[in-house]
């Protein structure tokens, strides 16, 4: 008899490594898993003005879109693919895009607050958490950032300090009590990443 698809929830602070954790597993397992990011479900406000959006506090839990996500997370699980919306980083605001996802054995989902939030954790069948310094956090997100979405390093040393640090002490950090794995440096953890990548082999050899 086959099993219902797995949920799993790799959460961790900005700049941890749950991203290229996420990656690699999915990398590994192609087309038998697929991935959901929490950061494509932050809110469309396109009548928000782009200056008051670029103000605003996007680490807290308010500004993401959750039920449209119970929603995909539900039909992913149900056996139904879904589109997930596209975030656009440089303007503050969900873009014209959606990217298709599959409904695969195994479902991956990301992000930096996916264990804040009890109805997201009801559906989860594995929680990870990528446990890393502040200090390589906020180097990874500076580089990040500016590199690859187009912020200046004034404006992301801002949004650290006012915003992405007190939210990670708030939300983030509490959250780590949830998780089932608590894995040390993410994606530049051999052991942890073999250890996972077998328990998932093995579910996919179950079915």
């Amino acid at each position: 008899m086959k099993q219902q698809r797995i949920l799993i929830g790799i959460a961790g602070g900005s700049g941890s490594g749950k991203t290229t954790l996420a990656e690699n597993i999915a990398d590994y397992f192609g087309s038998e898993l697929s991935v959901v990011r929490h950061d494509n479900y932050y809110k469309a406000q396109p009548n928000v003005p782009y200056e008051q959006r670029a103000l605003m506090n996007y680490d807290h839990p308010s500004a993401f879109d959750t039920e449209l996500l119970l929603h995909h997370l539900d039909e992913l699980k149900a056996g139904r693919s879904v589109e997930s919306p596209v975030y656009d980083y440089a303007r503050h605001d969900r873009s014209d895009r959606t990217v298709h996802v599959e409904s695969t054995e195994v479902i991956l989902l990301e992000g930096i607050l996916i264990f804040e939030n009890p109805e997201i954790l009801k559906r989860l069948d594995m929680k990870i958490y990528v446990d890393t310094d502040a200090d390589v956090r906020i180097v990874r997100r500076i580089l990040r950032d500016v590199e690859e979405r187009g912020r200046s390093l004034e404006s992301v040393i801002s949004q650290y300090l006012t915003t992405v640090k007190p939210m990670h002490e708030a939300f983030v950090e509490p959250s780590k009590k949830k998780a089932d794995i608590i894995i040390p440096e993410g994606g530049k953890n051999p052991v942890a990443y073999g250890m996972i990548i077998n328990r998932i082999a093995s579910y996919l050899s179950e079915n």
